[in-house]
């Protein structure tokens, strides 16, 4: 089959010919090879495949957090490819959300300076007002003064949620977030992720193994050995 998807350069997000080799001990590691495939604007994508397939590596690319060894990234018409490191870093302020798995928040933070504190690097003069309301939104308006440690998993990753979205991104990379959560906790965070993604009007593409979560989204594209194996619409 072909590895290619729909490439339009009037897409938010098109990649043509992306590969991904990483040096290894034993020598040269291929993770990605000959990805081709296009995001429409407000589209909402899952990547999912087998464990080593590739589909967090092709998440980080996609937000400029990997370098592509082949190939080329466009982003809301920006070559990301042709950027560096600090220039990456504020087109992801300006442009982009970025949900982990792990949360990713800062231990030493209250919630609401970890949401806040984006924001303020991005220039806004009214981060903590934003940020409160970020948090009132996915229903811990009331645990802004806590720290991450006093939060439990699902509140750590609602918080990580408000981040990623304060700054009202026009995409939104997911990567597995639902991953470290039980099955109740899991569906509150994919109903909330959604909801705010629809509110938003973004862009929502995520790697995820649970079937539920990618049955939700527009298209499914299957990865397997860092090539594209099929997608649905």
């Amino acid at each position: 089959m072909p590895n290619t998807l729909d490439t339009d350069s009037n897409h938010i997000l098109s990649l043509k010919g992306v590969g991904l080799t990483l040096s290894a001990n034993t020598g040269p590691v291929t993770i990605l090879r000959d990805i081709n495939v296009s995001v429409a604007q407000h589209e909402t994508l899952a990547l999912v495949g087998p464990s080593g397939s590739g589909k967090s590596s092709l998440l980080m690319l996609m937000g400029g957090l990997e370098q592509v060894t082949t190939g080329k990234i466009h982003a809301l018409g920006n070559d990301l490819t042709h950027m560096n490191e600090d220039a990456l870093a504020q087109f992801r302020r300006e442009n982009m959300g970025v949900v982990y798995q792990s949360f990713h928040l800062i231990p030493t933070m209250t919630a609401l300076e970890n949401v806040a504190t984006p924001l303020e690097l991005a220039g806004h003069a009214d981060a903590f007002e934003r940020a409160q309301a970020e948090l009132e939104a996915v229903g811990l308006g009331h645990r802004a003064n806590h720290m991450p440690t006093q939060l439990s998993g699902g509140e750590q990753q609602r918080v990580a949620i408000a981040r990623a979205l304060a700054p009202r991104p026009a995409l939104v990379l997911a990567d597995e977030p639902t991953g470290n959560l039980d099955q109740d906790n899991g569906e509150q965070i994919m109903d909330l992720l959604f909801d705010l993604r629809n509110r938003h009007n973004a862009t929502l593409v995520m790697v995820t193994h649970s079937a539920e979560l990618s049955a939700r989204c527009d298209r499914v594209i299957k990865l397997r050995d860092g090539m594209l194996e099929t997608a649905s619409s």
